[in-house]
């Protein structure tokens, strides 16, 4: 249950609202004052003036009831000593009162009515002649009867309140959500925008390096190295179209252009031939046999492997290759893919984020695995393990 003050959920009165309980104050007022009135101006003047002037006294304080409630109530009760034309807004403070659901304010001023009345009318010209007993009993009942009405207006109100604002932190939450998956999508494109844009210009440089470097190819071979180039370039566009795409896919939901399934390990020797085409050295040991693991896990292996792949061509270019897997489903799954350094070359100014292998490692860690770097003297090699399923975090 929401913890509520009732100036929460208490609605703000209306113009409408002050008028049908200032009518109805003076309705119970005139019913209270009425056969008392003709023996106060007949006989008592005074008296009729006084409780003139505590009525029109207690229909000012009540307008502040809902800013002092129990020092309200108490005052317009108090009043009620020498004045019957403040039953009214006595009544309507009281039950104010009450809707707070304080026990304490409202047996006191509930208490201190009783005595009032009984007081008030041993006093006045009053032409019945109840039995004292009975006047009690009917002050207890009014007392108990105003007191639970409050209360059950208060109940209600604060339970419609509550039902509201479990409604509005409902909504509050489900959009927090959405813009939590939303940033969570985002920044898995991000990681895929890095892998594979890495992968088609890394692709690009060496190609273009090697048309640098090698000034003596024939004619025929620069022009398909340089439709190559150009078939690279198309496809790291198209790629970065479709990431562009989803990034802008708007708020709804809305799929965007670049939703296309993900590469999985059935893709490897797509990637493994794509590199030996561009000139790189790679040999393959598949120690799978043909064995599957979860989809998550497989898209884990190919983008180590494409890392691997991209890194060499970017700062060991003409070095040979090797990316080894292996695994079962009760050892769990390992890729290796390890690069010598380059001997008497300058290593590629192709530039890199530095991204890649973080991206990687936190790849690794999702689905329960590990990624480790080993940068020796001779090779640089990644290493990484992977539960045959996926564990959640």
């Amino acid at each position: 249950m929401l913890d509520a003050d009732p100036q929460d959920y208490n609605p703000p009165l209306t113009r409408w609202g002050h008028l049908w309980r200032t009518v109805l104050c003076l309705a119970v007022s005139g019913l209270a004052w009425w056969e008392l009135l003709p023996q106060q101006w007949n006989h008592h003047p005074g008296l009729f003036w006084l409780d003139l002037a505590g009525g029109v006294a207690s229909f000012v304080l009540v307008f502040f009831r809902r800013r002092w409630p129990f020092g309200v109530a108490m005052a317009i009760t108090v009043i009620g000593l020498f004045s019957a034309s403040a039953a009214g807004p006595g009544v309507l403070a009281y039950v104010s009162l009450a809707t707070r659901r304080r026990i304490p304010q409202i047996l006191a001023v509930g208490a201190t009515s009783v005595v009032v009345g009984q007081v008030f009318y041993a006093y006045q010209p009053d032409p019945s002649a109840d039995p004292f007993w009975l006047n009690i009993f009917i002050g207890i009942l009014l007392a108990v009867a105003f007191a639970t009405f409050g209360m059950y207006i208060g109940s209600r109100r604060e339970l419609i309140w509550t039902l509201q604002e479990r409604a509005r932190q409902a909504e509050a939450e489900q959009e927090l959500r959405m813009d939590q998956a939303r940033s969570a999508e985002r920044e898995r494109i991000a990681r895929e925008m890095h892998d594979v844009l890495a992968h088609r210009i890394s692709l690009v440089t060496m190609h273009a390096g090697a048309l640098a470097y090698r000034t003596d190819l024939p004619p025929e071979q620069v022009r398909e190295t340089a439709e190559l180039i150009q078939a690279k370039a198309h496809e790291a566009l198209t790629d970065l179209r479709q990431v562009l795409g989803v990034l802008r896919a708007d708020d709804r939901g809305t799929p965007g252009t670049g939703d296309r399934p993900q590469p999985t390990l059935d893709d490897l020797a797509r990637l493994l031939e794509e590199s030996r085409d561009g000139g790189m050295v790679v040999d393959l040991a598949d120690g799978l046999a043909g064995r599957q693991p979860a989809e998550q896990v497989g898209r884990t292996l190919y983008r180590i492997v494409q890392e691997g792949l991209t890194n060499a061509r970017k700062h060991a270019p003409r070095t040979h290759v090797t990316v080894r897997l292996d695994g079962d489903p009760e050892s769990g799954a390992t890729v290796v893919v390890r690069n010598a350094k380059p001997v008497g070359v300058s290593r590629s100014t192709t530039p890199g984020s530095g991204l890649g292998l973080v991206g990687l490692r936190e790849r690794a860690a999702l689905a329960g695995g590990t990624l480790v770097v080993e940068d020796t003297r001779d090779a640089f090699v990644l290493r990484g393990w992977l539960p045959w399923s996926p564990t959640t975090p």
